[in-house]
């Protein structure tokens, strides 16, 4: 086992157990994404994982992307890092499910959208409320179009609404929704169906599955850092909806 400040990675009998360590809410802030991307560079190179498993500790999955890493001087490397933990989770080579204990909200539901697999409580929360401080979720709308389909997802990104765990798996979010007393059982289940089955082998199933599907496509992630860069970040109203956000007071559009 090997353990940095927010960061807890393990292997046991083929599976990879990756949990972040920021409780209760685990805001995900500018030091936890070094630490996942290193562990996650260093985890890809395990030969005989058969099943990564992202997990956190706390109340909640996660609450998000630390809303003080987007201001201006730290935005850049905020995006830049957290697109690269993102393409190493989708990129992984072994299968990876996601197991959420609570809300996974904003960039916490972005990082458990690039797992293959979700198992939820079926009180969690999932959701991307990011538009109401004037900013978009990049990852979440290039993934969830393709996984639930444009109008569901439009309306999802568009009014930064939630959707419960039920819900979820209904629209095809998520795989399972299951009570909280059945959720270790439910994942540990799954755990053991994979790590029964052979490496390589599960390795080539990903491979195929993503040749069928084109939500696994990051061709346009280049784009979408530029379009939150250089296009969202120069407004007005972005900079406020943060500002407000950190201030703790109502935001006022300039719609500009």
């Amino acid at each position: 086992m090997s353990e940095t400040k927010f960061v807890q990675w393990q292997v046991k009998e083929g599976a990879g157990i990756l949990t972040f360590k920021r409780p209760p809410i685990n805001v995900i802030n500018i030091e936890l994404l070094h630490e996942l991307a290193s562990t996650l560079e260093a985890a890809a190179k395990e030969k005989t994982l058969r099943v990564l498993v992202l997990r956190s500790e706390g109340k909640m999955f996660s609450a998000g992307v630390d809303v003080a890493d987007h201001t201006a001087d730290k935005v850049n490397e905020m995006i830049s890092l957290f697109d690269r933990v993102c393409t190493w989770l989708l990129d992984f080579p072994t299968p990876t499910l996601a197991a959420v204990q609570g809300h996974a909200l904003g960039g916490g539901c972005e990082l458990a959208l690039c797992c293959d697999l979700i198992v939820a409580v079926e009180n969690a929360n999932f959701g991307q409320p990011e538009i109401r401080l004037a900013v978009v979720a990049p990852i979440a709308a290039l993934r969830m179009p393709a996984l639930i389909g444009y109008r569901r997802a439009a309306e999802l990104l568009f009014t930064g609404d939630n959707v419960n765990a039920a819900e979820a798996a209904s629209l095809g979010l998520i795989n399972r929704a299951v009570p909280a007393d059945q959720f270790e059982s439910t994942v540990n289940q799954l755990v053991n169906k994979l790590t029964a089955l052979s490496a390589p082998a599960l390795q080539m199933c990903k491979r195929a599955v993503r040749l069928g599907a084109d939500c696994w496509n990051l061709k346009h992630l280049p784009a979408m850092e530029k379009l939150y860069l250089t296009d969202l970040m120069l407004t007005e109203d972005a900079n406020e909806g943060i500002a407000s956000f950190m201030e703790k007071r109502a935001a006022v559009w300039k719609h500009k």
